[in-house]
């Protein structure tokens, strides 16, 4: 299934003038000197007026005009300032951080694989070798012989700073590899074609890739979505190997800048489904794989507010939509009259149908069912004869994996819990039963049974129940009496709460360096997310968001008044929006909070949003609301924008990251918020902003470089709980 919803997280960032007035007040010329103070950003003056409301907003300076180009000294400076306080503080905790990164890393398997996967001729799958930062990936007949590496990620990443590997498609034929690469951090990819046959490249490299690369004209062209200047994706292009980008033919062109384009192809490969939308609305268009440039077929004209998308299997068009319910139905209908929509599975209050895959002889939906994942079975003739697929835990997280062949008998899928690490299955369709392939494995061993994981409700202030997950030592007491803790003890917190993305009670290695110290480890699954159905996340967007900050405060609080954790004792942490609900809650109620992490946090929502320039902005409107036409929208956006709402009182302890080349959460949110809780705050609580200068919105590269920014996150958390072990 092609799901036209473009996967946004949060938007980008800030507005307005620039002076030449110096960045820094009362700080340091030389950065090569250890800052014994941190860093205070000039407040420069700066006001901005809409709807009869006029904003101050000192800090704008730090919103680089030449922006995505980033060359203000004044800038530079203020960055790199907070940067060598960032350092200063934490060095005193190095070795803490280093043993945390030690203990991290002896849980990963170094020279691990993926269990191989039929496509075509071939089985594919990947490794890490020891000491690896980055995959290889390799191939073999299925019918034998060696294996043929066809791309090694740490040979295209020598000696770049930063490297992620974007789009990786296997023609059908299996001769070529088409993949693009990102070496900043800001989100353009390069796409290349490997001729797997040769081992040689071609001619042929495609810049400024968004999304996708899909093999259609009998593997004699590429489909693409390349990136105008503000990182939106308006068009699906066509590539034909061998000839210049230039000639490149345009299959698709979006007028509406908030939507962006995506392409596909069908369950049996024949058919180019082209998809827009942005995050309420769908339009989608079909044409045939063998004729990209024939003329597209419409499936149904966009409604506001309509959402759907399609597969094509043996002339029948699938669609899911929320056109008749909230929670989705299934639909279908024929090639020659795609509009017309007959109801395969009705929606359900119940069960929320949240995806579909078609293949031969049956076809599986996904959804969830009182919060829980499900994978069901189906046939044709039957469809809504469902054989759920069962699993061993009351709390779990599982799914399709990849599942590149058409006709297969035995599905491949993966599963998790809070206590069961993540492992791979293979299910046989007709004898219903499963088979496990491989689990995570653990070097420094793992012990399932010394945890329990369980799952609570704590009642929001609006009388709304909210579910949260939570997983812990069973000796708990005992570790935080060796400790010398008193009571119930620290617990982290942790949600995102935006988009429809349900946070999964999953498994983790990392977390267990605070479990293992004492910690409670609860996941809220709060409203903005759809974890109990659709109308959760639509609780949680434009004139209900401030759900979802409630909901996180109220689910601690809840938390304390059920005996996991004290007042102050809660740490807490969230990225992208869930960066922006930790500049709400801190704001809220930080006497709550022990220590809060915000990693690339939306922050500076009003500006954002009011900047229509941005990359990401008018995609977003439909999540947050429009503030440059609706005065109402305006004045709710203001009142919850967390760089618009510090204010002077203390706040707890706080460690904020960002990426300077980071295309949706802009670097000057973060540092604009800073400087303000800098300026305002009437605590003397630790304030620290870390930028990755080379790295974009999903930090540094690398397994090992982003498992050590997770040791200095940790660093900072234990520092702050009077945890570290330290004299």
């Amino acid at each position: 299934m092609l799901n036209p919803r473009p996967a946004l997280l949060a938007a980008v960032a800030a507005v307005m003038a620039i002076n030449a007035a110096p960045a820094i007040a009362d700080t340091h010329e030389d950065h090569t000197s250890v800052p014994t103070s941190p860093p205070v950003a000039e407040k420069r003056e700066h006001s901005y007026t809409h709807h009869g409301i006029t904003i101050s907003d000192p800090y704008d300076w730090l919103y680089d005009k030449s922006y995505p180009e980033i060359d203000d000294e004044d800038v530079l400076d203020y960055v790199k300032a907070e940067n060598a306080w960032f350092e200063a503080a934490m060095e005193p905790h190095g070795e803490l951080t280093e043993a945390l990164f030690t203990e991290m890393r002896a849980r990963i398997k170094e020279d691990d694989s993926t269990v191989p996967q039929r496509r075509g001729d071939f089985l594919y799958w990947s490794e890490f070798e020891e000491g690896a930062q980055y995959r290889k990936y390799y191939r073999k007949l299925v019918a034998g012989g060696d294996a043929q590496l066809i791309l090694d990620e740490n040979e295209l990443a020598e000696g770049l700073e930063y490297f992620r590997l974007g789009a990786f498609s296997i023609s059908k034929s299996g001769r070529y590899l088409a993949y693009s690469t990102d070496t900043s951090g800001a989100e353009r990819y390069t796409a290349v074609i490997k001729d797997l046959q040769t081992g040689e490249l071609l001619a042929d490299q495609i810049p400024e890739v968004r999304t996708g690369l899909t093999w259609v004209a009998n593997d004699s062209a590429l489909v693409y979505g390349p990136s105008n200047e503000n990182w939106r994706t308006l068009e699906a292009r066509l590539h034909v190997i061998g000839t210049p980008v230039a000639d490149d033919v345009v299959l698709y062109k979006e007028e509406d800048e908030s939507f962006s384009v995506g392409a596909g192809l069908s369950a049996q490969e024949d058919y180019l489904i082209i998809a827009t939308g942005d995050n309420e609305t769908s339009e989608v268009r079909f044409v045939s794989a063998d004729n990209p440039t024939g003329p597209l077929t419409l499936v149904k004209a966009r409604q506001k507010g309509v959402e759907y998308s399609v597969d094509i299997r043996e002339g029948e068009l699938f669609v899911w939509t929320n056109d008749e319910h909230i929670n989705f139905r299934l639909a279908k209908a024929g090639v020659a009259t795609p509009g017309e929509w007959e109801t395969v599975i009705a929606g359900s209050d119940e069960f929320y149908l949240t995806d579909f895959e078609l293949f031969k002889d049956f076809f599986v939906t996904e959804g969830r069912l009182n919060g829980l994942d499900q994978v069901q079975i189906r046939t044709y003739d039957a469809p809504t004869a469902a054989q759920p697929i069962t699993f061993p835990e009351a709390s779990y997280t599982a799914g399709l994996s990849n599942n590149p062949e058409y006709d297969q008998s035995v599905l491949r899928l993966t599963y998790e819990s809070m206590i069961t690490p993540d492992s791979v299955y293979d299910y046989d369709v007709s004898a219903a039963s499963l088979a496990l392939l491989k689990q995570q494995e653990i070097p420094s061993g793992y012990d399932a049974s010394l945890y329990v994981t369980e799952r609570t409700e704590v009642q929001a202030r609006d009388g709304t129940m909210v579910p949260v997950s939570i997983v812990m030592r069973k000796d708990r007491a005992e570790i935080l009496e060796a400790a010398g803790i008193e009571g119930p003890g620290p617990l982290h917190l942790y949600a995102y709460g935006a988009y429809g993305y349900a946070v999964p009670p999953g498994f983790s290695t990392t977390r267990l360096s605070l479990v293992d110290r004492g910690f409670a480890y609860a996941i809220a699954h709060i409203r903005g997310g759809d974890d109990l159905g659709r109308r959760w996340y639509l609780q949680g967007k434009m004139f209900e968001r401030t759900n979802t900050f409630n909901d996180f405060v109220d689910a601690g609080r809840g938390l304390i008044a059920q005996g996991f954790t004290a007042e102050g004792m809660v740490t807490a942490s969230g990225g992208s929006a869930g960066g922006e609900l930790m500049g709400a809650i801190v704001n809220q109620d930080p006497a709550q909070y022990g220590a809060v992490v915000a990693h690339v946090p939306f922050v500076d929502v009003l500006n954002t949003m009011l900047n229509e320039e941005l990359p990401l902005t008018p995609g977003e409107w439909q999540e947050w609301g429009n503030p440059i036409t609706d005065k109402a929208a305006f004045a709710y956006i203001l009142s919850y924008s967390p760089y618009d709402q510090v204010k002077a009182q203390d706040y707890p302890p706080m460690l904020v990251t960002a990426g300077l080349n980071d295309p949706r959460v802009t670097y000057w949110e973060p540092a604009k918020w800073v400087a303000r809780l800098r300026d305002v705050k009437t605590d003397d609580n630790v304030l620290l902003l870390k930028t990755n200068m080379g790295a974009g919105h999903g930090g540094q590269s690398g397994r090992w470089n982003s498992l050590r920014e997770t040791a200095e996150e940790f660093a900072f958390i234990l520092w702050q709980m009077g945890m570290t072990g330290e004299e």
